[in-house]
């Protein structure tokens, strides 16, 4: 690679926990894969799909669908129990494999990271991803799709876009050209609410909302309407300076329709917390805090969050302590009223390798939740 800008390789591996899976059961390879506990007949269950192989999507399988759904739909699909630390394992070794080749690497959940590198042009940048994305499958047997900007947000647009098995690169002078013909929904954090209210306006399209006064949105959506027209207009978030004392780190999930049982839930917090529980343990760090938030379905936003004894790692106490909090935060909100959850985020705070000294407190004010 020769010097120039710094470009933002981004990686989602795709079907993640099938492809996995697939890699100790060969012989599932090519048939339709469900990842979750299957259903028994006439059993009440409030189980959800982890994961899917592309393959039983094809029959209208996706991840965070009810079992039952999920069987129904593809009666013939093969179900395997999921195993997290198989998932957390595999995702080492991405995250390992990354840093040999590139120098560094950034996790983001326990399926997606992101590598910086200098290239003189997107032409080149994006060579260099079609070649890592070749031997990253030669070496792990893991398929994955890439995106590639010089701002992180977009070239994990692009990576969705690339899927599955393949690369989309973005020119920044040409960001907002790229985002005009997409969904509004492509930008993260944009669910189903969100896009009904742009929809009743008459938004739909990316482009469309770019042509938008600011205030407009705004007064839809809040401060965010602000921050949603600047990226359709091409002009995303900066890209933060890595910090050396990262003081916390989070996951979340907004789901394509509202979720209204407490169980599913609160399988989704445990889903949640393992991701961040394992993206943690890549990176050798440990946390003393932990944090809930939620969004409703008419976007009001609460959060919860504890502080621990001590240092720990592991997804044991996160999850332990996600669920709790999610619990308290469910009762304080009477949530008796079947108020919808439409964003869910799990949260490790004052996070630090394990023999970093603990500062004062005044150092650590929390960070707002996404």
């Amino acid at each position: 690679m020769s010097g120039g800008p710094s470009w933002i390789l981004y990686v989602d591996m795709d079907a993640f926990y099938v492809n996995c899976e697939l890699r100790r059961h060969p012989q599932l390879r090519g048939l339709p894969v469900i990842v979750g506990r299957r259903p028994v007949p006439r059993v009440p269950t409030r189980a959800v799909v982890l994961s899917a192989s592309y393959e039983a999507r094809a029959f209208g399988v996706r991840s965070a669908q009810p079992v039952g759904q999920a069987a129904r739909r593809c009666p013939q699909a093969e179900w395997l129990a999921p195993d997290f630390e198989l998932y957390d394992n595999a995702s080492r070794e991405v995250r390992d494999w990354l840093i040999a080749r590139f120098g560094s690497a950034f996790p983001q959940s326990i399926d997606e990271a992101w590598v910086s590198v200098s290239c003189s042009d997107l032409a080149e940048c994006t060579q260099v991803a079609r070649e890592a994305q070749r031997a990253l499958s030669r070496s792990l047997s893991l398929p994955s799709s890439w995106g590639v900007a010089q701002n992180r947000l977009v070239a994990k647009i692009a990576s969705d876009r690339a899927k599955p098995g393949g690369v989309v690169g973005v020119e920044t002078g040409r960001l907002a050209e790229f985002l005009a013909p997409l969904s509004v929904r492509v930008i993260p954090g944009v669910g189903p609410k969100t896009g009904e209210i742009l929809r009743g306006v008459g938004i739909e399209r990316v482009g469309e909302l770019a042509s938008r006064p600011p205030a407009e949105i705004r007064r839809l959506l809040g401060s965010w309407g602000t921050s949603l027209v600047a990226i359709a207009r091409g002009h995303p978030p900066p890209e933060p300076e890595l910090a050396t004392g990262l003081r916390s780190r989070s996951v979340d999930r907004t789901f394509d329709a509202d979720l209204a049982d407490p169980a599913r839930i609160e399988a989704e917090t445990v889903e949640l917390a393992h991701r961040l529980a394992g993206a943690l343990q890549q990176e050798g760090l440990v946390y003393r805090g932990v944090g809930v938030a939620v969004r409703w379905g008419d976007f009001r936003r609460v959060q919860r969050s504890r502080s621990l004894t001590g240092a720990t790692g592991g997804a044991e106490t996160l999850v332990e302590q996600s669920l709790r909090l999610l619990r308290e935060l469910l009762r304080a909100e009477g949530y008796g009223r079947n108020r919808p959850v439409r964003t869910l985020t799990v949260r490790a705070e004052r996070v630090s390798s394990p023999g970093a000294k603990q500062s004062l407190l005044e150092e650590f004010e929390p960070a707002s939740f996404r």
